[in-house]
């Protein structure tokens, strides 16, 4: 009786163990940043919302446009090129974060370049949130 007694108590203690290994180990994953393709998908919503933006609602208030519209247009423009140029390449969870920088900053030089025509937009920090 003494060594089945031992045993289970053995028993009980490596099972209580194991499961709270699992439970360490879950939320450990949770606290982590997201996954590779977690971030993915996130590098491509901000892409497509900035190439969605860049196209203008009324090409003649584009053409119209003052000289730092103009500028800040230019730099979504060129923000949406980086962007899509480094999501091409992109393979890790920090590649992905560097597109959805430079896309949200795409999105930032919009919603000034939407401000100098006199439409309002939601930025990208606002939107975020």
């Amino acid at each position: 009786m003494g060594f089945m007694g031992v045993w289970s108590v053995l028993l009980v203690v490596g099972a209580v163990g194991a499961v709270g290994g699992v439970v360490a180990g879950r939320r450990s994953r949770r606290d982590r940043s997201p996954s590779g393709l977690d971030a993915e998908a996130e590098a491509n919503q901000w892409l497509v919302r900035l190439a969605g933006g860049l196209v203008p609602p009324d090409v003649r208030a584009w053409a119209g446009a003052g000289e730092g519209t103009a500028r800040a247009l230019t730099s979504a423009a060129e923000c949406h090129r980086a962007a899509r140029t480094r999501l091409s390449t992109a393979r890790t969870a920090a590649e992905y974060a560097e597109v959805t920088r430079t896309a949200r900053e795409g999105l930032e030089h919009l919603g000034r370049a939407r401000a100098g025509l006199g439409r309002e937009t939601a930025t990208a920090s606002s939107a975020a949130g």
